[in-house]
């Protein structure tokens, strides 16, 4: 299986990252304890005018298959960043492209941009339940960092996790798509 191309999103895409990222966290049942949060989730323009919106697209049909934003500390979307640390936000993946490799992908997409900026560590944060992006972080060498979970409102629960870029996995080390066509694997970051 070939890994999906990673790039700057563009204007034109603005529309389909909105709906698949409202999709993925309504499939991961994130949107439950936070009915606001779609909005949010919904205003790419907002999102993009803030940091780096990536997005994963199938070569082939050019079709788009999940987003993330990078951002730095400073950063109107930044949480838990630092000097010399960088973040990614809201990572989605399609429900229907899921598992194709679109989220590692990503990921490895915002690593190689911390690290071309000089970044030391690469911090970001996810709901307390989503043990299948547990899963795909660790894989990474996220490491959970406890003493930076916080919670943005009553009954939303983030759990803080870091990678610290000089132990970061080389892109071997990476996710198989063995490793992604696990079922109940979601592709879903706060």
């Amino acid at each position: 299986m070939t890994l999906p191309l990673v790039r700057a999103a563009k204007p034109a895409d603005f529309d389909a990252i909105a709906r698949l990222t409202v999709a993925a966290y309504k499939a991961d049942g994130q949107l439950v304890d936070e009915p606001d949060y779609e909005r949010l989730l919904a205003d790419v323009p907002a999102r993009a005018s803030t940091g780096e919106l990536l997005v994963a697209v199938d070569e082939p049909t050019g079709r788009v298959l999940g987003s993330v934003l990078f951002v730095l500390p400073g950063s109107p979307y930044a949480q838990l960043s630092g000097p010399g640390e960088a973040e990614f936000r809201m990572l989605a993946v399609d429900p229907a492209a899921q598992r194709r490799g679109a989220g590692a992908a990503l990921v490895r997409a915002c690593l190689d941009r911390a690290t071309e900026l000089g970044c030391r560590r690469v911090r970001i944060c996810t709901r307390s339940f989503s043990v299948p992006a547990h899963r795909l972080y660790a894989k990474f060498g996220f490491v959970r960092t406890p003493e930076r979970d916080w919670s943005p409102g009553p009954g939303v629960e983030l759990h803080a996790l870091c990678i610290d870029l000089d132990a970061a996995s080389a892109p071997s080390e990476a996710p198989t798509p063995a490793d992604l066509a696990r079922p109940a694997a979601a592709d879903v970051t706060r």
